[in-house]
């Protein structure tokens, strides 16, 4: 067999001869002739495809009322190319998984609840008709663009909080807590919205149990222990699912920073009834890294899974600004390193002020939209999202992968096809050259100071 060629696409903060370098494909890397070189080369990458570990779900964003809304206004190309960018994998980055909220959250566009009508216990005023508004067009239009590529879209439905009247504090906004007489009712809430999105062509692949559970914000909140959730799931959302017929679909607990996953795995495992419904545990990158504590969970509790369900960039748009890119591929390496098997980011797309969020909560968005000029703009996220989800499609396999300078983050996957996509990040000041081995096939490169590429190995092509 002939050892192929290493095809890369390179990003980076520093321009070349006034180009922005965004997903830039450079020319390819010819093996070695001297594979002793590679034992001798200042700096090494090694991957080892033979050793392999968990295999991912996919990669995605959220699709939000402010996300949808905003892709509304833009003409029909413009909404078109956006679809394309996201969800074609010819054209894009192929996303497969993603998140939905159920019920109003911050980016939306004002607080609302499927189930308006106070003691409607029976359910018998739910509706989705706000999501019919822009929601479900623009999920329903993204799916169009996934099947077309072959993909099926997975759909991850969370909850920022319960209808106001559920609540001990009579509020969507500002905490408090779900009453224990309406545990039983918003239960069926999961299974009505789930039902109802089905009616709509829309499948739901999984559920959580609250957004950030710790967090009383000033926006759509609701608190819950650890022993709250575990209860909720073990008593009411798990048999309600199951009841329904749609023990598929899979539960996430937590969905919260990292810095307290331990303590709640812990306690919502600790209970065999309550974890027998649990798929895994949802996690976001705000507050403090806590890389180690993704590590931790698995380690614990190995048939559980783990997901990265969101993470923006908070505090207004940031235009331009390279140190997104930076941030996102990051913690895409070091989560994906520690056995999560799916990565969602927070809003698709938003407008030119980061939003809209009916709190003035602004955060930044891998595209941002100008619509009284019909402008659409990728952003540095959104080419560090590229170096994973297209080149690292769902079935993929994590496998061994380390280099002998801590400058060049990185990890690396067997794809499906036979192909080895290596992914590496170089958040330092310097260029680094460095000798990349992938199963004993060496190949000579340099990466640019503040720059993420992404390697790809083609199946060997055999010789008569």
């Amino acid at each position: 067999m002939l050892p192929p060629a290493l095809h890369w696409v390179l990003s980076a903060r520093d321009s070349r001869h006034g180009q922005e370098l965004r997903l830039a494909p450079q020319p390819p890397l010819l093996p070695a002739a001297d594979t002793a070189a590679h034992a001798s080369a200042p700096a090494r990458l090694w991957v080892d495809t033979t050793r392999r570990f968990q295999r991912l779900e996919g990669f995605g964003g959220a699709f939000t009322e402010a996300a949808a809304t905003t892709w509304l206004k833009l003409s029909a190309l413009r909404r078109e190319a956006f679809l394309r960018a996201c969800f074609d994998t010819q054209h894009g980055h192929g996303y497969t998984l993603c998140r939905v909220h159920m019920n109003s959250c911050d980016f939306a566009l004002g607080n609302y609840a499927h189930v308006e009508t106070e003691g409607d216990l029976a359910l018998d005023s739910f509706n989705i008709d706000r999501d019919r508004q822009a929601l479900l067009p623009m999920i329903q239009a993204a799916q169009r663009v996934a099947e077309e590529s072959g993909n099926a879209l997975k759909l991850l439905v969370s909850p920022w909080s319960p209808p106001a009247w559920m609540k001990d504090t009579g509020r969507m906004n500002d905490g408090g807590r779900l009453l224990p007489e309406c545990r039983a009712a918003w239960a069926q809430c999961f299974v009505r919205f789930i039902r109802a999105y089905e009616a709509e062509g829309v499948p739901v692949w999984g559920v959580s149990v609250q957004n950030e559970p710790e967090a009383r914000q000033r926006w759509d909140s609701c608190l819950y222990t650890a022993e709250e959730e575990r209860d909720f799931v073990r008593d009411h959302l798990g048999p309600a699912l199951h009841g329904a017929g749609l023990g598929h679909v899979r539960v996430v607990v937590w969905d919260h920073n990292r810095d307290a996953m331990v303590e709640r795995a812990s306690v919502i495992y600790g209970d065999a009834e309550a974890a027998k419904y649990i798929w895994g545990t949802g996690f976001h990158w705000y507050v403090e890294d806590h890389f180690d504590h993704v590590q931790l969970v698995h380690d614990a509790w190995p048939d559980k899974q783990l997901l990265f369900t969101e993470g923006c960039q908070e505090g207004g748009p940031h235009w331009g600004r390279w140190e997104l890119a930076e941030r996102y591929a990051r913690s895409m390496i070091n989560d994906l390193n520690r056995w999560t098997v799916g990565w969602i980011d927070w809003n698709l797309l938003l407008d030119e002020q980061g939003g809209p969020n009916h709190v003035g909560n602004f955060c930044s968005a891998p595209f941002l939209a100008v619509p009284a000029e019909d402008g659409l703009h990728p952003q540095s996220s959104y080419a560090a999202i590229g170096h994973f989800a297209r080149f690292v499609p769902p079935g993929a396999e994590r496998v061994l992968c380390a280099a002998t300078r801590e400058a060049l983050e990185c990890t690396a996957f067997a794809n499906p096809d036979g192909s080895v996509a290596v992914v590496v990040l170089n958040r330092s000041e310097h260029d680094i050259a460095f000798s990349l081995a992938i199963d004993g096939v060496s190949h000579a490169t340099d990466l640019p100071a503040h720059a993420i590429a992404t390697y790809v190995q083609a199946p060997c092509v055999r010789t008569a």
